[in-house]
C-alpha cells in the first residue's frame, strides 16, 4: 500500500506514467561471416533479392507467380489479419478517448380514478433526454500499454504477410521448376524407351539370321519395358506438382495444364546471391522480423497486467433535462446533472492479479526463445543453402561429363554389335548406363535450381511490390435494417 500511495500522487501530478518494462530490442551475438561463403563486410541490401526468380529466366514462371501472389488463399488470410490487427489498435487508441452516450426516451401513462387526485382518469407523457459521459484516466498506463502491444501486433501481421509471400514465391517456383523436371524425365523415358525398342527390333533381326540368339531378344524386350515402366510413375508426379501449382495461384488443380503441356526447360540460374553478413537475417527475414514484433507486442503486455495491480480513477457525469412537454425540455428548471470521479483501488484478489503479471512475463519469455530460435534457423537456413548449391553445382558438372561419356559409349557398342564385333551384353549394360546417367542429371539439373530457390529464400527474398490489404475478400450486401429471415 505504501508504494500505491506514493505512486498515486506522483501520476495525478504528472498526468499518467505507465508500469511494467520499456521495450528495448534483444541483443545477439552473431559471426561476422558466413562459413560457406567467401567473407564479405558488405551488408546485403534487401533490393538485391528483389524479384530474384526472374533470374531463372522462363516466362511462365514469372507469370505464374503474379497470379499466385494475386489469388492465393494463403495470401488473403494473411491480409485479413493485418485488417484484423489494424481494428483491434483502433479499439486499443479508443479506450484512451472518454465516451459519450446520448438518451432519449418518451413515456405516455394513464392514472386510475381511484389514486388520480382529482377522482377521474388522468393521461400525461412525460419526456426525456440526457447525455452520458464516462472517461478513465490511464493514470498507471494500461490503456497507453494496451495500444502498444496492439501497434506491434499490427506490425507482426504485416511481417507474417511478408513471410507468407516469401514462402508462396518459393513454393511456386520450386513446384514449377519440379514440372519442368519431370516433364524433362518422362521426355527422355520415351526417347530411351524408343531406342531400345529399335535396339530389340535389330536384335530380333539378328537372331532371326542366325547371329544372336533368343535370350538376347529377350533381354532386349525386357529393358525397353522396364524404361517404359518407369513412365508412369514420373507422370503421377508431374501431376501432383501440377496440381499443387494449380491451388497455390488460388484456381482449379489442372488450371495451368494447358499452359504447361507445351513442355519447357528446367529453369536455370547461373549466378549465385551474394550471401551478406549474418546480421543481414534480422532485417531482410520477415519471420525474423514477426518474431521480433510479437516479442515486443507481449513486452507490452506485461505492463497491461501490472496496471492492474494499482488504482484506477475513473470521471463520470451526466446531464438529463425532463418534461412534461417537448417544448420545456430546454429549461433551465427541467435540468439536472451530476460529474465526479470514482477511485477502485484493488485490496484482495486471491492473487489472481499477480498471477496475471506472471502469466505475461512467461509469455514474454517464450517469445523471446522464439525470437532467438527464428534467428539461429534462418542463420541455419543459409549455411545450409550454401553448402547445397555449390556442390550440387559441382555434382552436376561431374554428372553432365559422366553422361557425355556414356553417350559415346554406347553409341560405340551398338556400332560394334551392328559389325559384329561387340556382344549384346555391351549394348544392354551402355544403353542401361547412360539413361541412368541422364536421368540422374537432370534430377541433379532440378536440385541446383531448388537449392538455388532455397538460398534466395533464406536470405529473405521475397516479393517487394505493394500489396492492396484494405479491400475485403468478401464483400457483404444489404447490411442495413432489413426484414429478417430464418431464424
Amino acid at each position: 500500500m505504501k508504494r500505491l500511495s506514493l505512486a498515486l500522487p506522483l501520476c495525478l501530478m504528472l498526468g499518467a506514467c505507465a508500469v511494467g518494462p520499456d521495450y528495448a530490442g534483444p541483443s545477439l551475438s552473431l559471426p561476422a561471416k558466413w562459413g560457406n561463403a567467401p567473407a564479405s563486410k558488405r551488408p546485403l541490401a534487401s533490393r538485391t533479392l528483389d524479384e530474384w526468380w526472374k533470374r531463372l529466366g522462363d516466362k511462365t514462371l514469372n507469370s505464374i507467380v503474379e497470379e499466385a501472389v494475386a489469388g492465393n488463399l494463403d495470401v488473403a488470410s494473411a491480409k485479413a489479419r493485418i485488417r484484423e490487427a489494424r481494428a483491434t489498435r483502433r479499439q486499443a487508441v479508443g479506450a484512451l478517448f472518454p465516451s459519450l452516450d446520448g438518451t432519449d426516451s418518451a413515456t405516455r401513462s394513464r392514472t386510475s380514478a381511484a389514486t388520480s387526485s382529482t377522482g377521474g382518469n388522468a393521461t400525461s407523457s412525460l419526456y426525456k433526454a440526457g447525455f452520458d459521459a464516462s472517461w478513465e484516466l490511464d493514470l498507471f498506463g494500461a490503456n497507453y500499454r494496451g495500444v502498444e502491444a496492439a501497434t506491434y501486433g499490427a506490425d507482426a501481421a504485416e511481417e507474417d504477410l511478408r513471410a507468407t509471400l516469401l514462402t508462396l514465391v518459393g513454393d511456386v517456383t520450386s513446384n514449377y521448376v519440379e514440372a519442368r523436371g519431370y516433364q524433362a524425365r518422362i521426355a527422355l523415358a520415351r526417347r530411351t524407351a524408343a531406342s531400345q525398342r529399335e535396339t530389340e527390333g535389330l536384335t530380333r533381326t539378328k537372331f532371326q539370321a542366325g547371329s544372336a540368339s533368343a535370350v538376347d531378344v529377350a533381354k532386349a524386350a525386357a529393358q525397353a519395358s522396364s524404361t517404359e515402366a518407369a513412365i508412369p510413375s514420373l507422370e503421377a508426379a508431374y501431376a501432383q506438382s501440377l496440381h499443387q501449382l494449380g491451388i497455390l495461384t488460388g484456381q482449379a488443380p489442372t488450371a495451368l495444364a494447358g499452359r504447361l503441356a507445351r513442355g519447357g526447360p528446367i529453369p536455370a540460374a547461373r549466378s549465385t546471391p551474394p550471401a551478406g553478413l549474418p546480421a543481414d537475417v534480422l532485417r531482410n527475414r520477415p519471420d525474423v522480423r514477426k518474431a521480433e514484433r510479437q516479442l515486443a507486442q507481449y513486452t507490452a503486455k506485461i505492463g497491461q497486467a501490472e496496471a492492474a495491480l494499482y488504482p484506477s480513477v475513473s470521471l463520470t457525469g451526466s446531464i438529463a433535462t425532463s418534461a412534461l412537454k417537448t417544448g420545456d425540455l430546454a429549461k433551465n428548471a427541467s435540468i439536472g446533472w451530476s460529474f465526479g470521479p470514482t477511485l477502485s483501488v484493488p485490496i484482495f484478489n486471491g492473487g489472481e492479479l499477480r498471477a496475471a503479471v506472471e502469466v505475461a512475463q512467461a509469455q514474454r519469455d517464450q517469445y523471446d526463445s522464439a525470437f532467438k530460435l527464428s534467428v539461429l534457423t534462418a542463420m541455419q537456413d543459409v549455411e545450409n543453402a550454401l553448402v547445397s548449391l555449390a556442390q550440387e553445382r559441382l555434382r552436376a558438372g561431374k554428372l553432365s561429363s559422366a553422361a557425355t561419356s556414356y553417350r559415346d559409349a554406347a553409341r560405340l557398342s551398338r556400332t560394334l554389335y551392328q559389325s559384329g564385333s561387340s556382344s549384346f551384353l555391351d549394348v544392354l549394360d551402355a544403353e542401361r548406363s547412360l539413361y541412368s546417367a541422364e536421368d540422374t542429371l537432370l534430377q541433379s539439373r532440378v536440385a541446383v535450381s531448388t537449392d538455388f530457390i532455397a538460398l534466395n529464400k533464406a536470405l529473405g527474398g521475397s516479393w517487394s511490390k505493394p500489396v492492396d490489404v484494405s479491400s475485403p475478400a468478401v464483400v457483404d450486401v444489404n447490411t442495413g435494417p432489413h426484414p429478417r429471415t430464418g431464424f
